[in-house]
């Protein structure tokens, strides 16, 4: 999943969404070097894209994928499906769209402190460009890709990809509207445990303290 559904499902909990950020850019294992609501948020960011990658409808959807694309499949699934979180926005939240943006980039501003060059790099093209909002728009789909595509070391695969992808759109939207549901129960069990396991290390970590 990108940036947009990422911090969806980590909302309203700051440390989730920053951690939904920084999970793009924290590598390796977790040992409590990043603050405790971050690294919850890493944990969730690598289920939600552990739980997305194997989904039978994802799975499919690769398999379905034009042959041309099918190797950058995933790429393009995680942007398209950004853009169809966006179009069905309603739906899914109670927030407008433009709202809960501006209160995802006050809740990274609010965290950049503790967050990765990386990550902190990223958020400044989003405060910039308003990277959430554009999603709205589909050419914003191939757009990103192809920036994607100017990280590979050989020629960028990505460039004018908009017209290769345009006949994969109906099933990109099918997949995406029988997926997302799937996703938001796991992930609201995914921070039922997180919580969980946090509440019981904070247990721990008083009876230590304690004569």
């Amino acid at each position: 999943m990108n940036f947009l559904a990422h911090f969806h499902l980590a909302w309203p909990d700051e440390g989730l969404v920053a951690g939904g950020l920084e999970g793009d850019y924290y590598k390796g294992p977790l040992r409590g070097e990043l603050p405790a609501g971050i690294e919850r948020g890493v944990r969730l960011h690598r289920a939600i894209d552990a739980y997305t990658d194997h989904h039978p409808l994802v799975v499919q959807l690769r398999h379905d994928f034009p042959r041309d694309l099918r190797r950058y499949a995933g790429i393009l699934i995680d942007l398209s499906f950004d853009h169809y979180l966006s179009k069905y926005w309603r739906d899914y939240c109670d927030i407008p769209l433009g709202e809960f943006n501006s209160g995802v980039y006050r809740a990274l501003q609010a965290h950049e402190h503790s967050l990765s060059q990386g990550s902190r790099r990223m958020l400044a093209r989003m405060l910039e460009y308003d990277i959430l909002g554009l999603y709205l728009d589909w050419d914003t789909v191939p757009a990103s890709a192809q920036r994607i595509g100017q990280r590979f070391r050989r020629a960028n695969p990505l460039v004018d990809v908009g017209p290769a992808l345009t006949p994969a759109r109906d099933m990109l939207e099918r997949a995406f509207l029988g997926f997302y549901p799937d996703l938001q129960t796991f992930t609201a069990q995914q921070e039922m445990a997180l919580n969980q396991s946090a509440g019981r290390a904070s247990n721990i970590a008083l009876e230590e303290k304690r004569p």
